[in-house]
């Protein structure tokens, strides 16, 4: 919903615009969209992650909702018919994170694993463990400091999970996840299959999202992402821009800055992927960023989300065009993909890496 769309919907503005203001975006409230709100807009979706476009959308409208509730402003607990999600239940999933508590990721959805981690916390400080995070157990999370040391518990947990699972991507799950738009489908589609055929090889069970004909939701992707207990999701993408000379490839994993929040996996495939590619293609390095996007943030594997080149852009659109550059692209991810699960004495320099070496190291039997 663009600003034009929703500017007859003054109680909807009203809202928006007092939540901003609360949050420093805004000096006041205002019923009306003008220029002001729009910048004040683009600049939350800045500082939040998202697609910095000045329009208040669906995603940026819920993202303004969920900003607007802090730690101890309601009860929380979980309703699996209608999960409550805010900064508020990130907070407490950052505090019980950094306690030593398995909630998971601190995605701001109060899901079945937070409500069992404060049950957890609250056992642990003699509440009643309900798992309600009402003010009591609001004052207990307060009053405690990081009881947690020799690093972040979240990084911790992600390298001990990796290192379980072992260097083999053998028995492995890894969902591919092309883009369905009318303008890159084919291209990510393409690339897809090519890459699902290299992982099964390997021994990897791949799922790719989409069928040729069709063409889940959002919200259906990421739900078979979770339901597939993924190790790793791959969403596939193009870029475009109103300039055609804006080029290159960039990566984007799940992080807020605001929170102190990120997929350590996630962070870690995203900068491989982003190095394999720029090493084997002349693909301007656009870098990695950290993105609050649903698919980053709701699925619960590390998942990374790739835009290889921009098609408003004439040089871009010929390499994607061709069937050896979607090779080299395949090739680039097969090699980051195995680099993710590599011991560090058996890594090697960024483009270097070949499947031969794979063999030796005991990645490939082939």
């Amino acid at each position: 919903m663009s600003p034009t769309d929703i500017n007859n919907q003054s109680d909807v503005i009203a809202q928006v615009t007092n939540t901003l203001a609360r949050l420093g975006f805004l000096s006041t409230a205002s019923n009306q969209v003008d220029v002001v709100v729009i910048d004040a807009v683009k600049a939350f979706q800045q500082e939040r992650g998202l697609v910095v476009s000045g329009e208040l959308n669906e995603m940026t409208l819920r993202s303004i909702e969920e900003a607007r509730w802090k730690l101890g402003d309601r009860s929380l607990s979980y309703n699996p018919q209608k999960m409550i999600r805010g900064d508020d239940v990130a907070t407490l999933q950052t505090r019980l994170i950094e306690m030593g508590f398995n909630c998971g990721r601190a995605d701001g959805v109060f899901g079945p694993r937070t409500e069992s981690s404060v049950k957890e916390f609250q056992k642990s400080v003699g509440e009643k463990s309900d798992g309600v995070c009402g003010p009591a157990t609001v004052m207990s999370l307060v009053r405690l400091t990081k009881t947690v040391s020799g690093g972040s518990p979240a990084t911790l947990r992600d390298n001990a999970h990796r290192a379980v699972r072992g260097p083999a991507l053998a028995n492995k799950v890894i969902v591919l996840d092309p883009s369905s738009d009318a303008l890159d489908g084919e291209i990510a589609f393409d690339i897809a299959q090519r890459l699902e055929g290299r992982l099964i090889a390997l021994g990897v069970t791949v799922f790719i999202s989409r069928s040729a004909a069709k063409v889940p939701s959002d919200s259906e992707r990421i739900d078979l992402a979770n339901k597939a207990t993924a190790d790793l999701v791959i969403s596939l993408h193009t870029d475009n821009y109103k300039n055609e000379s804006a080029h290159g490839v960039a990566t984007y994993y799940y992080g807020s800055d605001l929170h102190g929040i990120h997929s350590v996996v996630g962070e870690r495939f995203a900068a491989l992927v982003q190095r394999e590619i720029t090493a084997r293609t002349d693909l301007l390095n656009c870098r990695t960023h950290a993105k609050t996007w649903d698919i980053l943030r709701l699925t619960k594997a590390p998942t990374v989300r790739l835009d290889l080149g921009y098609l408003s852009n004439p040089g871009d659109a010929a390499r994607l065009a061709d069937p050896q550059f979607r090779e080299t692209v395949v090739e680039s991810l097969m090699i980051a993909i195995q680099r993710l699960y590599l011991s560090a004495e058996n890594d090697a320099k960024t483009g270097t890496l070949r499947i031969s070496d794979l063999r030796r190291a005991g990645i490939r039997k082939d």
